[in-house]
């Protein structure tokens, strides 16, 4: 039975990959920021408990406690929970900012350093094995409006990541990326509550563009039952994980979503004046 670490399992993307590991045989630790979470899932047959990235100590008892329950091994890691906060770039406080980084950035870092010398010790002829996932996104290849914090903490990740791959090559690690566009989770309603928490909108310079187009945008994706037409569920990016976890060379990037591959070619393809305009009319 192999064994997985997987974040921000309360709904969404973690909450669907949780279950569909576990359906297919893994071990699965799922882990969630609250307390009242880890014991609903506990109820759904998954070994649950705490692990808040913004909190150390939590990310510090959590992998206490995987190592505990399997013996100090470990399969795969999936680093998945995140949030964001919509704002114009100039009415981010610094302290938001840093909060987003510490749930987004360095929590996922603290996190995969202990994992790594774990898996560095479980192959065979002194090889590592094990699996490191990464769920970035569309908003770590192109940047957009409103999303300077998110679009932020994605990029760092996106440079970090590809580094550990690097670095990681030929020990038997494999380190690797997913980057979903649209998903349906309760992504935006989070993002909703971060807004109203840190940015006065309504001192902004900006004032007039947050009440005729962010705030009615924001609000109404939060309460909308009308899908994007580019959404996905969140098995589009189980199967993603999947292959990349059977996978004995896993690729560095798996894209989830029209709108990703479409950002990923773009920033290839197209000159930054032009990228630009297109990111400016989302």
């Amino acid at each position: 039975m192999r064994s997985i670490l997987i974040t921000g399992c309360s709904s969404g993307i973690g909450h669907h990959a949780a279950h569909a590991l576990h359906d297919r045989g893994w071990r699965v630790f799922a882990t969630c920021r609250q307390d009242k979470d880890a014991e609903r899932l506990r109820a759904e047959g998954l070994e649950s408990f705490r692990l808040d990235y913004e909190d150390p100590a939590s990310i510090e008892s959590a992998f206490d406690e995987v190592m505990t329950r399997t013996g100090g091994t470990l399969d795969a890691l999936f680093n998945n929970g995140a949030y964001a906060i919509p704002a114009a770039v100039e009415d981010l406080p610094v302290a938001a900012l840093r909060q987003n980084f510490e749930a987004n950035f360095f929590g996922w870092h603290d996190l995969t350093r202990r994992v790594i010398p774990v898996m560095r010790k479980q192959g065979e002829n002194g090889m590592g094995r094990g699996h490191i996932v990464q769920c970035s996104s569309v908003l770590g290849l192109v940047a957009m409006r409103w999303r300077g914090s998110y679009n932020s903490t994605k990029f760092a990740l996106e440079g970090l990541t590809d580094t550990l791959r690097l670095e990681m090559r030929g020990t038997g690690i494999h380190i690797c990326t997913i980057e979903p566009g649209p998903i349906g989770t309760a992504f935006r309603l989070n993002a909703r509550k971060q807004f109203d928490k840190w940015i006065d909108w309504q001192s902004s310079p900006r004032v007039e563009l947050y009440r005729d187009s962010l705030v009615p945008r924001l609000y109404k994706a939060a309460e909308s039952s009308e899908p994007d037409p580019f959404e996905l569920g969140p098995e589009a990016v189980t199967a993603k994980l999947i292959r990349a976890l059977d996978s004995q060379r896993p690729r560095a990037h798996y894209y989830v979503t029209t709108p990703t591959y479409v950002s990923g070619i773009g920033r290839r393809l197209l000159p930054q004046r032009m990228l630009d305009w297109l990111a400016a009319k989302a």
